[in-house]
């Protein structure tokens, strides 16, 4: 055979060799920080809540979701060990430089959105009546000023 027939094959096995040694280097990652697990350690599970871990078994773990309330989770389930400084400033909003939230009040309807009555008194805009007026109601026939009978551009009185 000829070696530049087997260049894709070779390039194809060598990236898929690639690809599996940087997933099992990533599951061996999480597989060590799960075990690093203590009690009092603040975690994220894969679902996004995040809790304290009470007690380490096996394959299980114990977590405190809120004060007295235990759930037990998979040691899969468990997507990220938190530090203490991260986990106390997304849980209960600790943090050393938060932000000065006194200044500039978002509402949360669409108030902010229209303008007050007083202020359109003030404006010098015209009011467009897009409303239909009584005469524009019905279509008159141009000829004879009379009302039309129902009758579309094209029909013709067939008799």
């Amino acid at each position: 055979m000829n070696p530049v027939t087997l260049l894709p094959f070779i390039v194809l096995i060598g990236a898929m060799f690639l690809m599996t040694r940087s997933a099992k280097k990533k599951q061996a990652a999480a597989a060590q920080m799960r075990n690093e697990m203590q009690p009092g350690t603040g975690v994220r599970t894969i679902g996004g809540m995040y809790a304290t871990v009470k007690e380490l078994h096996d394959d299980t773990v114990l977590l405190e979701i809120a004060p007295g309330v235990h759930a037990i989770y998979a040691k899969n389930a468990i997507g990220a060990v938190l530090d203490d400084a991260e986990y106390n400033r997304i849980v209960h909003g600790d943090d050393e430089n938060s932000i000065d939230l006194d200044g500039t009040v978002v509402p949360d309807d669409a108030s902010s959105l229209t303008e007050d009555d007083a202020d359109k008194d003030d404006s010098d805009d015209a009011r467009i009546d897009l409303g239909k007026k009584a005469e524009d109601a019905e279509p008159k026939d141009a000829e004879s000023g009379k009302k039309s009978e129902g009758k579309d551009d094209g029909e013709a009185d067939a008799k």
